[in-house]
């Protein structure tokens, strides 16, 4: 007698419209008023997902707009661990419904961005398909005025009642004296056939406007063999001097101290020294280089060779504006300072000598 039963859902079964299956699930439906979500049936009967799958589609689904929906946010949500939720991931990005892309932020940082489609296979629909059969109606509704003018053959019956039949002759003879050919004049609104004709042409004018509107069908999800633009070539300094390899190499070697992230091999440090050379070239301190290279770094960073080529590239410091400056020079003849790329005299003097040389061939 403890033992607590709920009756709300025998109450609610006895509310379903019989008859009831003998067998199998019965479906007590309850309209929802908020906190629902859509799932189509394409999504939730696909027999290529598994079941893990298929939840955690509903439940990404569910969750708002900017909700982290990585593998580690997801662990931390439900009870599922990695693995498992690493492999639902995976197969909803088999089947369209998950994509995951790269973008560089403008500050430079790497995040991962996850987009997720409740229908994939409408993407790949024509633009015009769900404007043709809302167009293919209006052919019937114009015919649908022919049977209009229709009835007024029905009139014919009305003379061939049993009744009738006698008196039906006597019109026959006095159809010759007057108004016979007045019969055909109410008849004129049958020839007005030209009235479907009018339409006629309107029906196959749509038609031939959508493929014009939608020839060119484009997908709205680029496939994933998109050519992509080559990336840049890692800088290279002017002269790779030892001196200059010798820092670059030391400097990569020690990014690990500073971020276990960067840990570097031998042969990617080789690879990556006329990048940070370049820089050096630059006039660049080596703990600007450094603090380049592992600030607002992605967590986890999952290839450092190509993260750190990355930065070496795209954040590479404009060279320096050099100033040519015009030596001081001695005077040798009144031993007066100015300014000259080479020895020899000053203006006054210069001025002097030329004053004599002028007397003189004078």
């Amino acid at each position: 007698m403890d033992t607590k039963q709920n009756t709300a859902l025998l109450r609610a079964l006895a509310r379903v419209p019989a008859p009831l299956p003998d067998r199998g699930v019965i479906h007590v439906v309850i309209p929802h008023t908020d906190r629902f979500t859509v799932v189509g049936n394409h999504l939730a009967q696909n027999a290529g997902l598994s079941t893990t799958a298929v939840g955690f589609a509903v439940r990404i689904q569910s969750l708002p707009q900017g909700t982290e929906v990585g593998v580690k946010a997801l662990a931390a949500r439900f009870p599922e661990g990695e693995k498992l939720i690493a492999a639902a991931l995976r197969e909803l990005e088999a089947h369209g419904y998950l994509q995951r892309a790269r973008t560089r932020l403008p500050n430079g940082r790497i995040v991962t961005r996850t987009v997720f489609c409740n229908q994939p296979a409408a993407l790949l629909r024509p633009r015009g398909a769900a404007a043709l059969p809302q167009q293919a109606p209006v052919a019937p509704q114009v015919t649908a005025p022919v049977p209009a003018p229709a009835p007024a053959p029905a009139l014919a019956p009305a003379p061939a009642r049993g009744p009738a039949l006698a008196p039906a002759p006597k019109p026959e003879h006095h159809a010759p004296e007057a108004p016979a050919p007045e019969a055909p004049a109410p008849e004129a609104p049958v020839p007005e056939a030209p009235v479907p004709e009018a339409p006629a042409p309107e029906a196959p004018a749509p038609e031939a406007s959508v493929p014009q509107d939608h020839a060119p069908f484009v997908p709205l999800v680029p496939p994933p063999t998109a050519p992509k633009s080559p990336r840049p070539p890692l800088p290279r300094p002017r002269e790779l001097t030892p001196e200059l390899e010798r820092i670059s190499a030391a400097l990569l070697s020690d990014l690990h101290h500073h971020s276990p992230e960067f840990t570097l091999s031998e042969e990617h440090v080789h690879r990556l020294v006329p990048g940070v050379a370049a820089w050096l070239e630059r006039d660049t301190h080596p703990d600007t280089i450094r603090h380049a290279l592992t600030t607002n770094a992605p967590e986890p960073v999952k290839y450092p060779y190509q993260f750190v080529k990355h930065r070496l590239t795209a954040l590479l410091p404009p060279p320096p504006h050099r100033t040519t400056v015009t030596p001081f020079q001695t005077c040798d003849g009144c031993e007066r300072a100015f300014r000259a790329p080479t020895p020899g005299h000053c203006r006054d003097c210069r001025t002097g000598h030329a004053h004599e040389d002028q007397q003189a061939a004078a």
